[in-house]
């Protein structure tokens, strides 16, 4: 698989399985974050697994890449979502993610647009960040989240896409503190934000091996199939590694 492509940069766009799979397929909970208190409604561990074949395993096909990195993979679109703006961001998980670009996009338009990015940059998945309290709780905008993730869950399993949800809490803080070690200026920082924090959403996904990434599954049992059997036929294609001594780094003008 060949290297991410280019995005061209601050692109500010606006809007004018067969049964026995389907039941091997559920929901990876993130695990509580010490020393926060987990509460009512809060994001739990999955309970260990009972063995190969168990109904409780995600099939290996579905798991996220960030778990998986040493059978190669592609690369991950990190997604921050937002009521007006939507980041996005690169990485496979080897060097540091990249910003991309920053969407104004809403609705259909936005889940249509941020596929299609995720086929340009030849990602095979997309983390979208999921906003909670400091204890681990959900809040209402979290609700709004899943409610758009579930809808790009069914529109990216018909294109072979795998999505997942991931804490996002403490992203937009570690962003802005990204930003200023890397000069960039207070102007533009207020315009690349959204892209940064996606940044920050891949890192911490990459940096927690995936541990704390769930899967979203279209309810419909053809589009899981069709979903497993992508991502089955993915994972046999083993992507070239990033060149060493090359750089890996651009900062995002």
């Amino acid at each position: 698989m060949a290297a991410a492509k280019p995005v061209e940069p601050l692109l500010l766009l606006r809007a004018g399985a067969d049964t026995a799979a389907a039941a091997a397929l559920r929901r990876f909970q993130l695990p509580p974050q010490p020393p926060r208190s987990v509460r009512a409604n809060a994001i739990r561990a999955s309970p260990p697994s009972n063995g190969a074949g168990s109904p409780d395993e995600l099939p290996a096909a579905l798991l996220p890449n960030a778990a998986r990195r040493r059978d190669g993979c592609g690369f991950s679109l990190g997604v921050d979502l937002g009521e007006a703006r939507t980041g996005v961001a690169v990485g496979r998980g080897i060097t540091l993610p990249r910003p991309l670009t920053v969407l104004k996009l809403r609705g259909q338009k936005l889940e249509l647009m941020l596929l299609d990015i995720a086929q340009q940059q030849e990602a095979d998945e997309l983390i979208v960040g999921l906003p909670v309290s400091a204890d681990g709780s959900e809040t209402p905008q979290s609700n709004k989240v899943r409610s758009v993730v579930g809808r790009l869950a069914v529109q990216a399993a018909d294109r072979g896409l795998r999505v997942y949800l991931q804490d996002e809490h403490g992203t937009t803080i570690d962003a802005l503190e990204f930003m200023i070690s890397r000069g960039v200026k207070r102007s533009a920082r207020d315009v690349k934000s959204d892209a940064y924090s996606a940044m920050m959403i891949l890192e911490r996904y990459f940096s927690s091996s995936g541990q704390g990434a769930k899967i979203v599954l279209p309810k419909q049992p053809q589009l899981q199939s069709k979903l497993l059997e992508k991502s089955r036929q993915d994972a046999q294609i083993i992507p070239p590694l990033l060149v060493p001594g090359k750089a890996q780094w651009q900062d995002w003008p």
